[in-house]
């Protein structure tokens, strides 16, 4: 099969752009089912299905977001003729996802300000991994696998290892393996609620692939390898948790086959779990294949819109629903408690549907203005 350059690009931002439409969903539950919030792992006794199915659904978004990330850095590299401009440009780009979390994310969650607590959530970790990898791109391509497969599969034997806050290692730990707080100052906490070990080893993965999308690769062989190694990840996923194996709590049987299921595919996020990586991973390997299989297709073509300017559209629909939570609240009050919230799953899709059609052009205006004013450097971050 022989596909252009285009095509190969396209199918990655419509990747991207399916995970921000299911980040979409989780986020418009983050925001009216405070009333129902769910735990990692979830409880599957106490979650309907319907609320257990969107979170897992979103359980994508950050495993492909940051594969993603890390092959994107390579195709940046083929553009620009070199490893000294990918690690400049993944320092740089890392230092300032990290001063976006502290500052215009975390105040679009809180709406405090001075914030009392700073979340250190995902585009913190992705942040965090692009300044890791800025080094690690020095490593041969083997060296790097071989980490990238250590850091995933190996770090779950870590688990037991916790520090204090009293340590000196409580801090580092906190941000590397252990989600914890820390204490700043009386009035200011940090949460660790992405440690990034982990995800460090998702990044230097998906660098790690990019030869298979290098403008001279073959296409029938990007689509042996893909479809390989995400049938792999699915199978190793199966095995490993049929035996109740590694890094998970056990899933029983329920009384009913939902349940059941409900169990098998519970898996823990903070940090990402063996199983939780090889099931995420799995099904967004294959879903890259299927994109790319469709060429530039309508749909493609409508995803990738989403995809081309991913932290635009995260900061946008943030403060989008901050906006209509407040507006909600002021118009109808408190619900459930003491929050404004939807009484049922099916309100959280269809606000997510009409979220995504209201958010789709001005992100392709965004996208359309970064790729036509190269000479505004800093719209490459975003």
């Amino acid at each position: 099969m022989t596909l252009s350059p285009s095509t190969r690009l396209h199918s990655i931002d419509a990747l991207r752009g399916l995970v921000i439409l299911f980040m979409l969903l989780d986020h418009v539950r983050e925001t009216f089912y405070l009333h129902l919030q769910v735990l990692d792992p979830m409880d599957v006794l106490q979650t309907d299905p319907a609320l257990f199915a969107s979170r897992t659904l979103a359980h994508l978004c950050a495993p492909v977001f940051i594969l993603l990330t890390g092959l994107s850095a390579f195709l940046y590299g083929e553009r620009q003729a070199g490893r000294s401009a990918v690690s400049s440009f993944l320092f740089k780009r890392g230092l300032f996802l990290v001063m976006l979390e502290i500052t215009l994310v975390n105040f679009a969650w809180t709406f405090q300000l001075p914030p009392s607590v700073i979340y250190l959530q995902v585009i913190w970790a992705i942040g965090l991994s692009m300044l890791a990898l800025s080094a690690l791109i020095w490593l041969p391509r083997a060296f790097l696998i071989a980490l990238a497969l250590l850091l995933i599969g190996g770090h779950n034997l870590l688990d037991g290892v916790h520090f204090s806050a009293a340590s000196w290692f409580h801090i580092p730990w906190a941000v590397l393996h252990d989600r914890s707080w820390i204490e700043v100052s009386e009035g200011l906490r940090l949460r660790t609620s992405y440690p990034v070990l982990p995800w460090i080893g998702v990044i230097a993965l998906g660098y790690a692939i990019g030869p298979w999308f290098a403008r001279a690769s073959d296409a029938d062989r990007r689509y042996r390898w893909l479809l390989t190694s995400g049938v792999s990840a699915l199978v190793a996923f199966l095995v490993l948790r049929l035996f109740n194996g590694y890094g998970e709590k056990p899933w029983f049987t329920g009384e009913t086959v939902v349940q059941t299921l409900m169990s098998f595919l519970n898996v823990t996020k903070y940090p990402p779990s063996l199983l939780f990586l090889a099931l995420t991973l799995g099904v967004g390997v294959l879903l890259l294949v299927v994109l790319e299989r469709r060429g530039d297709g309508h749909l493609v073509r409508w995803l990738a819109g989403f995809g081309a300017a991913p932290m635009f559209f995260y900061l946008l629909h943030l403060y989008v629903l901050k906006a209509l939570y407040v507006a909600c609240l002021a118009i109808w009050g408190p619900n459930h408690g003491q929050y404004f919230g939807f009484d049922s799953v099916s309100a959280l899709w269809l606000t997510t549907a009409l979220l995504a059609v209201g958010l789709y052009l001005p992100v392709c205006w965004f996208a359309r203005l970064k790729a036509l004013r190269r000479d505004m450097t800093w719209l490459k971050y975003f």
